[in-house]
């Protein structure tokens, strides 16, 4: 099989020595370049990949890989052939899923999603539920979300599929919006102070507890639009996880406000209100590459996430 490489094309009188596993391979050493990692991914013995390896530097008559304190450190020319080797590989993918025809009842395929934690509770979990009954041999590889990394590991295929804020995606890729999130209050069932509604000297009276994407931080969406009205609210936990806060409000006098999504389903622990004030909420959407475009496992998954989140 011959493959477009970009702008590192394999000379025509190699194409003999091409063989698709030997791509794989060399997708497998980017995406991990340590040999006993990328063996471990692809299933082979380490003498196994390394015999692949040098093949590779054979055909391509590059190192493309050098040895490095904790394993490998790509050549230049390895990482010019990341992107079209991940694409080329996603083609064949494609090709073959069309060839057969897409059944998720029976795909078996991985997806590799980024995400923060709150989208873990408020989508993911739905998704995964869901999955277990529409494509079960279907896998998720869940990855935390990191902006900065974000586009190259769409590139090189770390990353299929992010869920975030869209309008904090680069620029070259692609996006769909899901829903706009709101926020609520939360406070435990019998606080004592809460009783089924705020008023905002009573919010920013009590104690809060909030999430800040670096940890640390006091001062988000909410006190922005205190600020706005001179106020100001007390702030007892500052954290980087949504994850326990909704534990840790039921469980104590300290309130919250926070995605709705997150809470849902919680009401027998938790009283949930409307802010006493207004918050700006934030876009959810989907953001992926277009080597993932046509590929019909990915094509049906953006479209399963897009019915869950309007339902």
């Amino acid at each position: 099989m011959k493959f477009l490489l970009l702008g590192a094309a394999i000379h025509f009188m190699d194409i003999k020595k091409v063989d698709l596993n030997l791509l794989v391979a060399l997708d497998a050493l980017l995406a991990e370049p340590n040999v006993t990692r990328a063996a471990r991914r692809l299933g082979l013995s380490q003498p196994a990949l390394s015999a692949q390896l040098a093949r590779l530097r054979d055909l391509f008559g590059d190192p493309l890989f050098l040895p490095a304190q904790r394993g490998l450190t790509p050549t230049a020319r390895a990482m010019e052939l990341q992107a079209p080797v991940r694409q080329a590989l996603d083609q064949v993918q494609g090709v073959l899923a069309r060839g057969r025809g897409f059944d998720p009842a029976t795909a078996d395929v991985t997806v590799a999603l980024a995400c923060s934690d709150y989208v873990q509770v408020a989508i993911i979990t739905p998704l995964v539920l869901d999955l277990r009954v529409s494509a079960p041999k279907l896998k998720l590889a869940i990855r935390q979300l990191d902006g900065s990394l974000l586009g190259q590991q769409m590139v090189s295929g770390v990353v299929d599929l992010a869920v975030m804020t869209p309008a904090t995606a680069p620029a070259a890729l692609r996006t769909r919006r899901l829903f706009h999130e709101r926020y609520v209050t939360i406070a435990r069932r019998q606080h004592p102070t809460v009783k089924g509604r705020l008023t905002l000297d009573d919010f920013v009276a009590l104690e809060h507890v909030m999430v800040s994407p670096r940890g640390g931080g006091f001062d988000g969406p909410v006190d922005t639009a205190l600020g706005k009205l001179g106020r100001k609210r007390s702030i007892a936990v500052s954290t980087a996880s949504f994850l326990f806060v909704p534990d840790l409000v039921a469980r104590s006098d300290l309130i919250a406000t926070v995605p709705e999504r997150l809470v849902r389903g919680r009401a027998e622990r938790l009283q949930v209100l409307e802010p006493p004030l207004a918050v700006d909420g934030f876009t959810i959407g989907l953001v992926w590459h277009e080597r993932t475009e046509q590929h019909p496992a990915h094509r049906w998954i953006r479209q399963r996430l897009r019915t869950l989140c309007a339902g």
